[in-house]
């Protein structure tokens, strides 16, 4: 049985040493600058979830029921900006990520623990720029910042909010570096690469996205803002530019950053779906190897969004190819997560759950992306709702799902508290359902040709909209429901032990919450990842030998 986290072990804890303001703001401890950036990414997400309660509010009437044309361009475009570039990207990798890639490593920290509070501040910074202009002017660019709509056009904020992506951009590749410096460094004795939690796979492929495209994004961001100051001719073809030359370079990244968010998904559902089972990962190498090839292949299929933009159709078919190509890898995690299932004593705790909900909405955006990857049907459904559904799938169905199964998973180590199992799973039933509500109609509304990013539509499509208004206000309870109970826990909640889900990582071989240190004494790995026989049948202590006569 392992120990209870006892009111000592509270004090002693990483929670509870020097509790000042200044040991928070300036501390270098990983598990700090986790809670620093749930903290800051929780605001935002609040921040952009009320943008598209807006939004859904606004489209309950064909002609637009609370906005006026220019600020539903804005809100939409406040919604994107602040999800995609404040929440989404950052959202695992910056939270759980730096809670646990040491833990995961055996390691009292990551490699370079100033850099981590570098990148903390630096995207804090990020963030202000990004609010400071959108609500001192606001954008109506969208979160793609398309040329020349940017660049000669628009009449909002573009260079604050363009500057705050950028610096976010020194945030990920900071934590990117630090994430793959650590993996390779400081692993635990006996934690070999094929011992590795499929979690740290997810991150380290995450992280080599980070490090090698988001550079591309940066200088992408700088070249537009130097036309939108100065008029040098990059992408206004006025000027001798290229317009498509801006989607190439912003595709580059932006394509790879999907995978930035939902590969480390991938790994909080590798963790949970073993530890609800009771079992090892079914093919555990095919599962670590599919998050590399992700990654690699990610950066060949950025062209798929621009199959109507005028690009070569030649090119077009082989980003067609690759774009099916890199389905491949994606349905290795699926198929083996059920490979894992079978067989297996599921607890359908809410960890659990969620993890379920991840794998059903994100296999239905997957399937949904191969209707956009084929050259024929994407002429059709590009720029409807189609896209809207197949992204939010993707991006909220599964990436906020994984995140909340991850914060459910390790709720208990982060904090040593328990949360209400009851509500936990109420909270995983409401946002299936809810989302399903939102966003499937909106799959429907695509087929039929409504076009997206419209304040106004024709009145046959007002039965679907309101269905999805109706979910969306379902959505937006299942979000509040775990703030709630979260706080709740941190008062009322039961203490947790060590290894209250009776799963094998180094993370729960160390108290609830862990000390400041990580670990008293350095763990040494001898068995396998998910290697539940060890820990059902531990091996005995060795006996000291009898004495010779």
């Amino acid at each position: 049985m392992a120990p209870t986290s006892d009111p000592q072990t509270m004090q002693r804890s990483y929670l509870w040493q020097d509790g000042t303001l200044r040991s928070w703001l300036l501390t270098t401890d990983h598990k700090r600058i986790a809670l620093l950036y749930m903290a800051s990414i929780t605001a935002f997400f609040v921040l952009g979830s009320l943008g598209a309660a807006l939004i859904r509010l606004h489209l309950i009437s064909p002609t637009g029921a609370i906005l006026s044309d220019e600020t539903y361009s804005r809100m939409f475009t406040m919604h994107g900006i602040v999800m995609v570039w404040l929440f989404l990207v950052p959202s695992i990798p910056v939270t759980l990520g730096n809670f646990l890639v040491p833990l995961m490593l055996g390691a009292p920290d990551l490699a370079f623990p100033r850099l981590n509070l570098i990148s903390w501040y630096l995207f804090v910074m990020a963030g202000a720029l990004v609010v400071y202009g959108l609500f001192r002017g606001g954008l109506e660019t969208g979160w793609t910042f398309y040329t020349p709509l940017s660049t000669d056009y628009t009449q909002g904020r573009v260079l604050p909010v363009v500057a705050g992506v950028f610096l976010s951009g020194f945030s990920s590749i900071a934590t990117g570096v630090n994430f793959i410096i650590s993996i390779h460094q400081l692993r635990a004795p006996g934690l070999t690469w094929y011992r590795l939690p499929l979690m740290l796979w997810a991150l380290y492929a995450t992280s080599v996205i980070f490090v090698l495209a988001t550079p591309v994004l940066s200088i992408t961001l700088v070249l537009l803002a130097f036309e939108h100051v100065f008029h040098v001719g990059v992408f206004d073809p006025a000027l001798g530019g290229d317009p498509l030359l801006f989607q190439h370079l912003f595709w580059f990244y932006s394509h790879p950053a999907v995978y930035i968010m939902i590969l480390p998904g991938m790994g909080v559902v590798s963790e949970v779906v073993s530890t609800f089972c009771h079992k090892p990962v079914f093919g555990y190498r095919f599962v670590a190897w599919s998050s590399i090839s992700i990654a690699a292949i990610g950066f060949l299929v950025w062209g798929h969004h621009m199959f109507v933009a005028g690009t070569s159709l030649y090119a077009a078919v082989v980003f067609s190819m690759l774009s099916f190509l890199v389905s491949v890898p994606s349905a290795i995690k699926v198929f083996n997560w059920l490979g894992t299932m079978h067989g297996g004593a599921i607890r359908l705790d809410a960890p659990m759950l969620y993890a379920l909900g991840f794998i059903g909405l994100f296999t239905v955006g997957g399937l949904t992306g191969l209707f956009l990857a084929s050259l024929a049907s994407d002429v059709h459904l590009t720029q409807t709702y189609f896209v809207v559904a197949h992204f939010h799938y993707i991006m909220v169905g599964g990436m906020v799902s994984a995140y909340f199964a991850g914060l459910h998973y390790w709720w208990p180590k982060i904090t040593g508290r328990m949360y209400p199992e009851m509500w936990g799973r109420t909270a995983a039933a409401l946002l299936f359902f809810g989302f399903n509500l939102t966003f499937f109609p909106q799959f429907l509304l695509g087929y039929e040709g409504m076009p997206r990013r419209y304040a106004t539509y024709p009145a046959q499509f007002q039965v679907l909209n309101v269905l999805s208004s109706a979910g969306a206000s379902i959505l937006a309870l299942a979000y509040i429901l775990p703030l709630i109970y979260f706080i709740w826990s941190l008062f009322r909640g039961a203490r947790a032990t060590a290894n209250p889900w009776q799963a094998t990582g180094l993370e729960w071989r160390t108290s609830s919450p862990p000390p400041t240190e990580n670990f008293i004494e350095p763990p040494v790995v001898t068995h396998d990842a998910y290697d539940y026989a060890a820990l059902d049948h531990p091996a005995p202590a060795p006996q000291a030998e009898p004495p010779h006569v």
